[in-house]
């Protein structure tokens, strides 16, 4: 199987410590899908602001994971923060939610948490 989260970055951070590494992953499950709702709903509600503080807070562990889903992250950040009315941000979202359901459902599984 797939996976959609890396931990290339996560190891290099832990520096060997594979509680460090646990510690990361128990983290990662505790905020991330947390932020993702918070996001959700930002941006359904047009709440530019808090899109863009939720997106950009997510940022970080993201990228240390490797989810792949950076850059459509950042647009809809920058949606948030440019306040881009126009642009339908929905699909971005969709992916970015999608990969941060699938990356929590694998890292639960592969961390036993």
């Amino acid at each position: 199987m797939e996976q959609h989260y890396k931990l290339f970055r996560v190891r290099e951070l832990a520096d060997g410590d594979q509680d460090f590494i646990n510690v990361l992953a128990q983290t990662f499950l505790e905020e991330v899908p947390a932020d993702a709702k918070i996001l959700k709903e930002a941006v359904e509600n047009n709440n530019h602001l808090a899109t863009y503080q939720t997106a950009h807070k997510m940022k970080p562990t993201i990228d240390m994971f490797e989810l792949g889903v950076l850059e459509d992250l950042i647009e809809v950040q920058d949606w948030g923060k440019y306040e881009k009315k126009e642009i339908n941000i929905i699909p971005k979202l969709e992916i970015v939610l999608a990969a941060i359901e699938q990356a929590s459902n694998e890292i639960r599984s592969d961390f036993n948490l």
